[in-house]
Order: structure tokens, then sequence, then C-alpha cells
């Protein structure tokens, strides 16, 4: 069994679970914990085990699921192996998929039992293909990326496996490579083919997938723009800028002669992201560059949200009122 990943260092900043005899220890009765319910600062994660949230800081979709299954492993009179989706969290990947109190684990074929908020797969996990921090086990990251490849939405499992992809193939911007794109590809394909389900979806995922895709926005970004019929889209394209400066473009839509970029807002919003320019000065900054850009190159520049990512259809409408008529 391998050290998981240093993703997991996200354990370490999310609440403290508590039992009830903790709470009551902090002098928290019945009366009070139900009054804290109904307010939303006290949830209960499982029977017997609450956590208290910080409205100012809540837990991320994927962390109320690293919260979830170590409440599981500490109720749980045997460790259980997490695996999917909920693996996929604790790996510290994007899980773009409906909320669910349930967890995923894997288990032996001729182990019986069922458990309240947890969804059971049958099968044969190695032990190379598992691994343990903090006292919780889950699936290695080729093993999750197969599981979730296998099993989740096209749209979940892009996500998902652009993010794995990344450390691999694009550290950083301007880096692809690609020999090692098609090693760690190969490689989980090699595990989902083991599986008699969900080997066609694996294989649609995994060629998909792509580790210049910095965050979910542009993962799905590049879902839609594929359905709208780009096909030569590149990531993560060097323009030059001024004094020697390196700029990158999110997408290069090469078939219609345009630029285009996911305009997440965590990059304004974000403090830390920030390097200690006020909201003002990142707008400036993000102008003067996308000015730059479409200058030099006398190419449209489209921005999108979240918003504008509902359908192939919106996108379409965003794109055509930059004057980006896609196919």
């Amino acid at each position: 069994m391998r050290p998981a990943p240093r993703t997991l260092g996200i354990m370490l900043a999310l609440p403290p679970l508590l039992s009830w005899e903790q709470l009551r220890a902090d002098g928290v009765g019945p009366a009070q914990s139900r009054r804290m319910i109904r307010s939303g600062d006290l949830v209960r994660i499982r029977p017997g085990i609450y956590v208290r949230k910080d409205p100012a800081h809540p837990p991320s979709p994927e962390e109320w699921i690293v919260l979830r299954a170590r409440a599981l492993a500490r109720t749980s009179a045997e460790s259980p192996l997490f695996s999917h989706l909920t693996a996929a969290a604790l790996h510290g990947l994007p899980v773009r998929a409906p909320n669910s109190p349930k967890v995923h684990i894997t288990l032996p074929p001729e182990r019986p039992g069922a458990q309240s908020f947890v969804v059971r797969h049958r099968g044969e996990v190695p032990a190379e293909q598992q691994v343990e921090r903090y006292g919780v086990r889950f699936t290695s990251i080729e093993r999750t990326m197969a599981d979730v490849a296998r099993t989740a939405s096209f749209d979940t499992a892009v996500c998902s496996l652009d993010a794995a992809f990344r450390p691999v193939t694009a550290p950083e911007p301007g880096v692809n490579d690609v020999a090692a794109a098609a090693e760690l590809r190969a490689k989980v394909l090699e595990i989902a083919s083991r599986s008699a389900h969900g080997r066609a979806r694996a294989l649609r995922a995994l060629t998909f997938a792509d580790g210049r895709a910095q965050l979910p926005g542009e993962s799905i970004s590049r879902i839609r723009l594929a359905e709208l019929g780009f096909t030569r889209i590149d990531l993560q394209v060097h323009v030059a800028g001024p004094s020697g400066r390196d700029y990158f473009v999110d997408f290069g839509l090469d078939e219609a002669n345009a630029w285009g970029e996911f305009d997440g807002e965590q990059k304004y919003r974000d403090e830390s992201l920030r390097s200690g320019l006020t909201l003002d000065d990142v707008m400036l900054r993000e102008k003067q560059r996308e000015d730059w850009i479409r200058g030099t190159t006398q190419r449209p520049f489209a921005r999108w949200k979240w918003a504008h990512l509902r359908s192939a259809e919106t996108l379409a409408q965003r794109l055509v009122s930059f004057g980006i008529r896609p196919r």
C-alpha cells in the first residue's frame, strides 16, 4: 500500500468531527443542538457524528465528501476502502456531480451487508492500487481515474481526469508532456479494461482528458466547444506580451481564428490569488492583457462564465455576441 499524494493536506484544514458525547462535553445539549442544526451552524455528517460549520468559510463540495468519508471511517469496525468519486475527492480532485450524502466504497464480492448513505461497489482491489493517509484508505490515483472514467457522467469524469493529468503532464502553463500523458492514459485504460462495465465510456473520457485545463470551468468549456463542432481546440496558448512578458490564453479556436477564455470569479474574489493586488488592479491588468492580445493577433477575444456553460446553445449565443460563429 502506497502513501497518499500530498493533495490530502486538505484534510488537515477541515473542521473536526464531533460525536454526541463531545458536543455534550462542550456544553451543547439536545435543545441547543436542534437549534444549531436548524440554523445550519451544526451539520450531522452521519448518525452520531457532527461538524460545526463556519459561515465565513463553508466547506467546498469536495470537502463535504472528505468529511463524510472520515465520519464513516471513524464509525466503522473495519476501515472501509473508499473509491470512485469519494476517492477522487480524497485525492484532491474536483468532483462536479450532483450533491449526495452518500460515499462510495469498494468491497470484495463475498462481503455481505449494507450501510446507510453508502454506495457499495463489488470488486477486488490489489494492494498496489490502495493508499492510506490520516487513517483513511482509498484507491490509488490510477485506480480512481479508471473507476471515475467508467462510471461517472462525461462532464464529471472529464473535470476529475483533467485535474489528475495536470501535475503529470502540464504542471505549468506552456507545458504539455504528450509522452507522459500517453503513458498515464495507457495505465489507467489497462485498469479500466479489467472491468466488464464502462470500458467504452472510460475510453471516451480518457481520450478527451487534457491536463492543460486548469479549472473545472475550462474542462466544461472544452466539452461545450466540442459539442459546438470545434475540433482544433488548443489550450493554454502562449502569446508574447510587452517587455518580455508571457501571456497564456485558455483556448485557441483556430477554426474561427479567435481566442476564448473561461472567466471564473475566483481569481477576482480570492485574495490569495491576487498577489496583493486590489480587485481594481486585477481587473485593469486583465483588460490590458486582453487589449494587447487582441491588438497584436487581430483575433476576437471572447470571455464566458459558468452561466454560459449550461448548454452548448448558451455558449454559442455568447460566442456569437463576440463575432465568433461556431460550425
